[in-house]
C-alpha cells in the first residue's frame, strides 16, 4: 500500500514508537486504539500511529489537495462561459453542449482513473503517485492555456489534466492512515473540508482575474496551485511497512488486491454507495435550472450554491468528529443518514413555493451531503484495514463515477418530456433510500463475522489443546511402562 521502493519489508522507522507484542496473543482490534499489528517474518511488532507530529503537516498538505483538486473542478462553471466567449458565443447551443463534456469529462476520468491510482500506490507509494500525478495535472493545464480551439481541450484538460488530479487525490486519502487511527474522522473532516472552502472562495478570485488577465492567464496562475499541490505531495512521508513486491515480475495478485472482494462488508458497501449515487447528484447538477423555471432568471441562484458549500463544509468537520466516537463499522449508519436525509431533501424541493424553503432544503443537504465525504475513508479502514485500504478506496470511488455520469443526464431527459423537474426530483429521492437501506446490513454481517471468527480461533484453541493432551498420555504411558519394568 505505500512506499514500496522507500522502505524495505517490516522496517519501521525510528521516530515511530514500536511495542513488542508476544506471538501467542491475538490480534484485537479496537475501535480508537492507534495499533495495527504488523507480521515482518516470525516476528510481530506493533506499530503505533503517532496521532500527530509530521502528521499535521501532511493532514494540511492533503486539505490542500482536496481544495485545488475539487475547487478547480467545481469552478468550471466559471470557465465556462469564458471558453463559450472564446470560442464562439454564449447563445450556441452546439457550443454550450460540446464545451460542457470538457467539464463532464474532466469530473468523470477524476473517479474513472481510481482503480489505476489504488494500483499505483500500492506499487509505487504514496508520495511517488501524489507528486507525479500534480506534476502530469500542472503539464494538462498549463498546455489547456495554450489551446486556440475546443478539440485540444478535450485532451488537455478533460484527459491529462483530469488523471493527473486522479492520481494526486486518492494517496491524500490512504496517507492520512498512516498517521491518524484515533482521530481520523476529525482529520478527514478537516481535509475535506478544503475542497468547500476552495469551491466558496475560488469562483470569487477566477471572475476577478477573468475580468483582468483573461482565460489563458487564469489558467496559467491557477498552475500555481498544482505547483504548490506537487510540493505538498513531498510531505507524505510512509510509516506503515510496505507490501513484498517483486519489481522484475508482479503477479496478478500483487498489482490487484483480491483480499478486500473477500470481504462481504466492503462489497456490499462497494455497490450499495454507487446505488445510491444514481439520484445523489441530480440536485446539484439542475437545481440552479429549476430554480429558474419556478422563480425566474432574477433568482438568486448564487445564494443557494453557497449555502450548501458553507454547510458541506461545516458537516465535514462535524460529522467527522463525531465518527472518532461511533464505534468500527456503525460509523455506516451516519452514511446512510446522509442518504436518507439527502433522499428527502431532493423530494422537498420540487414542493418548495417559496425561495426561503429552497434555502432550508440546500442546508440540510450540504450539511449531509459533507457527513457522507468525510466518513468513506475512515469506513474504508474499518472493513478492510490500513494495510488494503488504498484499493478499497479506488475500486469504490471508480463504480462511483457511472452514477454521477449518468444520473444527471437520465433526470434532464425527463424533464424534456414533461416540461419540469419534479418527476425527475421525486425519483431522484428514491436511490439514496434504497442504498442507504442496504448499507444497514454491514454491520450486522461484520458482527456475524467478528462472531465466527472467535468461535474459529476458540476451536482451534481447544483443538491444540487436546492434541497436546494426546500426546502426553503416551508419554505417561511410557514412563509407567519403564518404572514397571524397573521394578
Amino acid at each position: 500500500m505505500t512506499e514500496g521502493n522507500k522502505m524495505p519489508e517490516g522496517e519501521v522507522p525510528a521516530d515511530v514508537p514500536v511495542e513488542e507484542k508476544p506471538p501467542e496473543s491475538l490480534d484485537k482490534k479496537e475501535n480508537g486504539d492507534s495499533r495495527v499489528t504488523v507480521s515482518p517474518g516470525a516476528d510481530e511488532v506493533e506499530f503505533v500511529h503517532p496521532e500527530g507530529g509530521w502528521g499535521w503537516l501532511v493532514m494540511l498538505a492533503a486539505m490542500w489537495c482536496n481544495g485545488s483538486v475539487f475547487g478547480i473542478q467545481n469552478a468550471f462553471g466559471i470557465l465556462f462561459l469564458s471558453l463559450l466567449r472564446e470560442f464562439g458565443s454564449e447563445h450556441d447551443e452546439v457550443l454550450r453542449f460540446k464545451t460542457a463534456w470538457v467539464g463532464s469529462l474532466s469530473m468523470g476520468m477524476i473517479f474513472f482513473c481510481s482503480p489505476i491510482v489504488s494500483i499505483f500506490t500500492d506499487i509505487f507509494g504514496c508520495r511517488v503517485t501524489a507528486v507525479s500525478g500534480a506534476a502530469v495535472g500542472l503539464i494538462g493545464l498549463l498546455a489547456s492555456s495554450f489551446v486556440t480551439s475546443l478539440g485540444p481541450m478535450y485532451f488537455t484538460y478533460g484527459i491529462v489534466f483530469a488523471c493527473g488530479c486522479s492520481f494526486a487525490y486518492q494517496p491524500s486519502l490512504v496517507i492520512l492512515g498512516h498517521y491518524f487511527k484515533k482521530r481520523l474522522g476529525l482529520v478527514n473532516g478537516i481535509v475535506t473540508a478544503g475542497s468547500s472552502i476552495f469551491t466558496v472562495t475560488l469562483p470569487f478570485v477566477l471572475s476577478g482575474l477573468l475580468d483582468r488577465v483573461g482565460l489563458q492567464n487564469t489558467m496559467r496562475v491557477l498552475c500555481i496551485l498544482m505547483f504548490v499541490l506537487m510540493l505538498a505531495g513531498f510531505t507524505y512521508k510512509p510509516l506503515l511497512p510496505a507490501k513484498s513486491m517483486s519489481r522484475g515480475c508482479l503477479t496478478m495478485s500483487q498489482i490487484f488486491n483480491f483480499n478486500i472482494w473477500k470481504s462481504l462488508g466492503y462489497r456490499i458497501w462497494a455497490f450499495g454507495i454507487p446505488a445510491a449515487l444514481y439520484g445523489y447528484f441530480v440536485p446539484y447538477v439542475h437545481l440552479m435550472k429549476h430554480v429558474e423555471e419556478r422563480f425566474g432568471e432574477d433568482a438568486s441562484k448564487e445564494v443557494l450554491l453557497m449555502c450548501i458549500g458553507i454547510t458541506s463544509g461545516f458537516g465535514r468537520l462535524i460529522f467527522g468528529r463525531v465518527a472518532d466516537y461511533v464505534n468500527g463499522v456503525n460509523k455506516v449508519y451516519l452514511q446512510v443518514t446522509s442518504f436518507f436525509v439527502i433522499g428527502l431533501m431532493s423530494m422537498m424541493i420540487p414542493l418548495c413555493n417559496i425561495f426561503g424553503g429552497l434555502i432550508a432544503v440546500c442546508l440540510l443537504m450540504g450539511m449531509f451531503d459533507g457527513c457522507f465525504i468525510c466518513i468513506m475513508a475512515p469506513i474504508a479502514f474499518e472493513l478492510v484495514g490500513a494495510k488494503d485500504v488504498s484499493q478499497a478506496i479506488g475500486f469504490l470511488l471508480g463504480l462511483m463515477s457511472v452514477p454521477m455520469t449518468v444520473g444527471p443526464p437520465i433526470a434532464g431527459f425527463i424533464r424534456d418530456r414533461l416540461g419540469n423537474y419534479d418527476l425527475a426530483f421525486y425519483l431522484a429521492g428514491i436511490p439514496p433510500m434504497i442504498g442507504g437501506a442496504v448499507l444497514c446490513l454491514i454491520p450486522w454481517v461484520e458482527a456475524r463475522r467478528k462472531r465466527m471468527e472467535k468461535e474459529e480461533a476458540l476451536r482451534k484453541e481447544q483443538d491444540v489443546t487436546q492434541k497436546m493432551i494426546e500426546d502426553e498420555r503416551p508419554q505417561e504411558n511410557a514412563q509407567s511402562k519403564t518404572s514397571e519394568s524397573v521394578l
